[in-house]
């Protein structure tokens, strides 16, 4: 009886910590989108007035209008689906073939692959920009899918998933014909959907919230994407804060959309790829 008391009052105090740690997190989502409908004098005001006596709708009107807004939303979601497909696709296939088929040299291919995660993006960020620029990719977004298209962090992620895939299946799908690619497509594939779903959350984040690689490789207005567009409500003189904020939340919406549709997959895969079979 005193066994279940105490771990009635451990749960309480857990949930009550998590509760409380998860208001704290989203404190900051809330002050975004109350300060989305105020006007820039009564963005800062102390105390905060969490909801606004008169809400300012017209914000959400003119970012459409003061910045070509549509035209960054769309550049930013056409090099974030292609990346993710790019990236699920090519991290996924040679994932397989470091976990599931055996060649001369896989485990130094693979060591070395990895440890350019261990490599900030600083580092290399000058000779990529020379070579693009040597191949005339700069200022296209074909420069950014270029770079973009392989993950070594996506194919370990995966790597560790297909490891707990006993080998047996692969085995008795080679007896019965199949190639390795239909191996891939037909078995890991369908398989390997809680850990496609993890790469497919991170993948599409990252790239959607891109900052430094577009402010880099692009720089005409029609190529350009929402992030670096947000900036363009900082003036010289001022900042119209009113409207990145409702800006802000409006960039906000699609990252919300993919996380709360892949979520039922992605605790699942978050847990398997951290295993081993």
């Amino acid at each position: 009886m005193n066994t279940n008391r105490i771990q009635t009052k451990t749960n309480f105090f857990v949930v009550a910590a998590l509760v409380f740690i998860a208001a704290i997190m989203l404190l900051p989502f809330l002050w975004m989108l109350s300060a989305s409908l105020k006007l820039d004098k009564d963005v800062f005001t102390f105390p905060i007035q969490w909801i606004p006596k008169n809400p300012r709708w017209a914000n959400y009107k003119d970012i459409w209008t003061k910045i070509p807004l549509g035209i960054f939303v769309f550049n930013t979601a056409k090099l974030t689906v292609i990346i993710t497909i790019l990236q699920v696709v090519t991290s996924s296939f040679a994932a397989y073939a470091f976990s599931k088929l055996n060649f001369k040299g896989k485990n130094v291919l693979f060591l070395g692959y990895i440890a350019t995660i261990a490599m900030p993006w600083q580092v290399y960020m000058v000779p990529q920009f020379i070579l693009m620029r040597n191949f005339h990719l700069n200022n296209t977004h074909l420069s950014m899918i270029c770079l973009q298209a392989f993950s070594a962090f996506g194919v370990f992620l995966m790597k560790q998933f297909y490891e707990s895939i006993p080998d047996e299946l692969c085995e008795a799908a080679r007896i019965d014909g199949m190639n390795e690619y239909k191996i891939w497509w037909r078995i890991m594939l369908p398989l390997s959907k809680p850990a496609l779903s993890t790469l497919t959350i991170f993948t599409f984040v990252r790239t959607w919230n891109d900052f430094l690689g577009p402010m880099i490789y692009l720089t005409r207005t029609e190529l350009k994407t929402i992030q670096i567009g947000l900036r363009m409500f900082i003036s010289q003189y001022s900042s119209e804060y009113g409207l990145i904020m409702a800006a802000s939340v409006v960039t906000l919406i699609p990252v919300l959309i993919v996380f709360l549709s892949l979520q039922r997959f992605f605790v699942q895969g978050i847990a398997a790829t951290g295993m081993k079979g």
